[in-house]
């Protein structure tokens, strides 16, 4: 016996191959059977609605494929194991119809393909999960918000190129993750838009001969919009591209901001201290109190990024048009990552909403740090009327001798400012002592920068509460969405039920 035989052998000689079902079909049944049975079935019953009124079958032959759908046992289905019998769910489903309802059954793929309903469902499967993540999302958002409106007056120091760089408050930078993550939530909706458009009637390219309705389809299962062109229905990926670009930039996004949360949570910077449902200890050092929730968070987030990232090299050079390559083998990494990046923000919502902050060491780090120095500068453009670039020369003259001398920024005098500033403009500057005191003070810094942005207390509350009221916006859309998709998903279980149960 030759290789060749002996591989067959073992592999059989039918298919499916031993390896390729191990391999390739039993995963793709057990995540089918697991996320799309629902959708199938929806489709299922979408179809059937659509075919009587367009008067492509009897009603009798309606309600007898009705009564096959409800007889269906959807429990068994997704406890079933790959057998084999079948090359996958579809065709499982499709048996078990026939069987309850005999040949007109093969009715209901009358004008359809699983190329089209493939795509339909795939899209279901996304926008269900991108609601939920952007639903995560929210909730996150939220706990941000109130968090920054307790902290609008919690002076710190603001950091450049991880250097201390100026004053300004937590409210400030954590209203900027608000912004941040207020912009992946804008791309994910995008997303959504993209996704949810319906592929139905596409068939498996061309369209069919049969006059179907491809809107009708796209209203009973609650899509937005129509993809018209029947081979963009069936060979576009971008709305998977869409979706993992945003999930990726998500993921990255506040993967930055959770590297600052755990910085900060060192006793060397002794800024935050994350509540004890979020924090482990160790089984050697008693005084450890370790905060991997931030860890687990950070590990998460790379993951999201990684398979959102997966989903992008696998659509990468693919033809364009129907190909399984973003299909089976490639859905399920970005359900994946939405699911992360779900997991992610309802963590980061907790932590934050229960952490603790430092506020003292903030401030009494911010005061003897030299990041209120831009402000002497400015505070002598004004004074004595010097050009910006002359009196940044002085206040780094100022800041050279203060180091030199062990000064912290609020122990610096006006003789030593006077010192510096005789050797740059060959004289005194015209400020007291309590102007000084008042350029160096970090507070006085802050109410300065009240332009918008800034990080003005009074600025900061404007803010949040215009952010609050693009929260309730987001949240509006969230609820009409999901509304729409439940509504629609009623209607056909609803209509489908009454048609079983008539005579």
């Amino acid at each position: 016996m030759g290789y060749k035989e002996r591989l067959l052998s073992s592999e059989g000689i039918s298919f499916p191959g031993k390896t390729y079902a191990e391999v390739v079909l039993e995963p793709a049944f057990n995540e089918a059977k697991q996320h799309l049975l629902g959708p199938m079935m929806a489709i299922n019953k979408a179809h059937l609605i659509m075919l009587l009124e367009q008067q492509l079958i009897t009603e009798g032959d309606a309600k007898h494929i009705a009564r096959a759908l409800q007889q269906l046992d959807l429990a068994a289905l997704q406890q079933a194991k790959y057998s084999g019998a079948f090359e996958d769910l579809f065709f499982q489903v499709e048996h078990e119809l026939l069987e309850h309802a005999g040949e007109i059954a093969g009715n209901l793929h009358l004008a359809r393909s699983r190329n089209d309903m493939g795509i339909s469902i795939y899209r279901m499967v996304l926008r269900e999960k991108l609601l939920t993540t952007l639903s995560s999302a929210l909730h996150l958002k939220e706990h941000l918000l109130l968090f920054a409106a307790d902290h609008t007056e919690t002076v710190m120091i603001g950091y450049t190129h991880t250097q201390q760089a100026q004053p300004t408050t937590m409210a400030h930078y954590v209203s900027a993750v608000v912004d941040s993550l207020g912009r992946d939530i804008r791309r994910m909706t995008a997303a959504y838009a993209n996704c949810n458009r319906s592929s139905m009637g596409a068939a498996a390219l061309t369209t069919s001969g049969f006059p179907v309705s491809r809107e009708r389809m796209m209203e009973l299962l609650g899509f937005d919009e129509l993809i018209e062109n029947s081979y963009d229905a069936i060979g576009g990926a971008d709305y998977l591209g869409e979706t993992a670009s945003a999930v990726q930039l998500a993921a990255i996004n506040l993967g930055r901001v959770v590297q600052d949360l755990l910085l900060w949570c060192t006793q060397e910077f002794g800024v935050l201290k994350v509540a004890a449902p979020y924090v482990q200890i160790s089984s050697i050092m008693p005084q450890k109190r370790n905060p991997v929730s931030l860890e687990h968070l950070r590990a998460l987030l790379s993951s999201c990024a990684g398979n959102a990232g997966t989903v992008l090299t696998m659509i990468h050079n693919t033809p364009f048009g129907d190909i399984v390559d973003t299909e089976d083998d490639m859905q399920p990494y970005a359900w994946k990552s939405l699911d992360l990046m779900d997991k992610a923000y309802r963590l980061l919502a907790a932590v934050i909403g229960t952490m603790d902050v430092n506020q003292e060491v903030l401030r009494q780090r911010t005061q003897e740090s030299f990041a209120t120095v831009t402000e002497l500068a400015d505070t002598l453009v004004r004074t004595d009327a010097l050009c910006f670039r002359t009196a940044h020369h002085i206040v780094s003259g100022v800041v050279n001798k203060a180091v030199q001398e062990g000064l912290a920024a609020h122990e610096i005098t006006l003789p030593l400012v006077n010192e510096v500033a005789q050797l740059v403009i060959g004289r005194k500057v015209s400020l007291d002592q309590e102007a000084l005191d008042k350029a160096l003070d970090p507070v006085h810094f802050i109410e300065l920068r009240s332009l918008l942005g800034g990080p003005n207390p009074a600025e900061m509350s404007r803010f949040i509460e215009s952010r609050k009221q693009q929260h309730k916006v987001h949240e509006l859309w969230l609820q009409r969405a999901q509304d729409q998709n439940e509504r629609a998903l009623q209607h056909l279980d609803q209509t489908i039920l009454s048609w079983s149960q008539s005579s």
